[in-house]
């Protein structure tokens, strides 16, 4: 892994690699980002050029410190993913007793932890001891979807390295030239922040079954069908009742593809396979009220996202919008 094989992030990927050539790199660092935008495939180019005995702002990818990454046992390499539902204290002290001893070759220990915002109070006290006296040469990377749930202590000595959602045109591109379905890419690109993410969610089952039931339950709600019927069969009895809050995303981009009709913006449809469909439906009411339709979408995403009896929310959003 190199830093050209990341799409996009270039300030980021920039920050990195100046750091690099100077030598000028902090003990710790904080890659903060949605989930899939390459914070952990930027995480693997960093640590990589960091090892690289060739060159000094990317791996080269072939030699002996570089062979070792690829094949994950390079020996001063730590890597800590959540035990459970968290990153506990002994899995810190842990790192810390392996981090005792002096590195192989390298010069520089690195320990990288995922998704470390769900680290234990106790293990990011921890932690914190670890960076307030750190054992140099060591960099730490933490990765984390929210970087303000870390401990302010943690945050302030840090560097900050901010990742962005890429564009889904540049999403979409990508994925098309690799021979993927159009009609998952066009909604894939729009929900996914990276390359990566997006890939992963196309190739899922679950992904096109959730895109079908969806289209035909919007289908339903706009026709004579009684669609609480759909809600239970095809719904609440399906894998779909699992990833609501992703049929509620699609229920968002359908609603925006009626307003992008509605408007004249025929080219900037989603749901590509459905143009002809959405042509017909998208006047039967106005801009504001597709807009209406959208906010109660949200709504009912935000009460799910309480815990709300999942069916009874779904029922209750269909039929504001009928």
């Amino acid at each position: 892994m190199n830093f050209e094989m990341i799409p996009g992030q270039e300030r980021a990927k920039r920050l990195l690699q100046n750091g690099l050539r100077m030598d000028k790199l902090s003990h710790a660092y904080i890659f903060a980002g949605p989930s899939g935008s390459g914070r952990k495939e930027t995480a693997r180019a960093f640590v990589a050029a960091l090892f690289c005995s060739r060159n000094a702002d990317n791996a080269c990818g072939e030699c002996l410190e570089c062979r070792k990454l690829a094949h994950g046992n390079h020996p001063d390499l730590y890597w800590i993913e959540p035990d459970g539902a968290s990153i506990k204290i002994d899995q810190i002290r842990e790192l810390q007793q392996q981090f005792a001893y002096r590195s192989s070759t390298s010069g520089t220990k690195v320990y990288v932890l995922n998704e470390a915002d769900r680290m234990t109070t106790q293990a990011a006290n921890s932690l914190l001891k670890f960076l307030e006296e750190p054992q140099s040469p060591i960099i730490g990377i933490l990765l984390t979807q929210n970087g303000q749930a870390l401990l302010p202590t943690i945050q302030s000595r840090a560097q900050w390295v901010q990742f962005f959602p890429l564009p889904p045109e540049r999403i979409r591109q990508k994925l098309l030239a690799e021979g993927l379905a159009p009609e998952l890419v066009h909604v894939a690109a729009q929900l996914a922040a990276g390359v990566e993410a997006a890939r992963e969610l196309i190739q899922i089952n679950w992904f096109a079954e959730t895109r079908n039931v969806m289209i035909q339950l919007m289908k339903d709600l706009a026709g004579k069908q009684p669609f609480v019927v759909s809600v239970q069969q095809k719904v609440m009895k399906s894998e779909v009742a699992d990833h609501l809050d992703t049929l509620f995303d699609m229920i968002m981009l359908w609603f925006k593809d009626l307003i992008h009709v509605s408007c004249g913006r025929k080219s900037s449809i989603v749901y590509i396979d459905q143009s002809d469909w959405l042509v017909k439906a998208a006047f039967t009411r106005d801009a504001d009220g597709w807009i209406g339709c959208m906010e109660q979408a949200v709504e009912a995403r935000k009460r799910l996202r309480s815990n709300a009896n999942a069916q009874l929310v779904l029922e209750q959003f269909l039929i504001g919008v009928k």
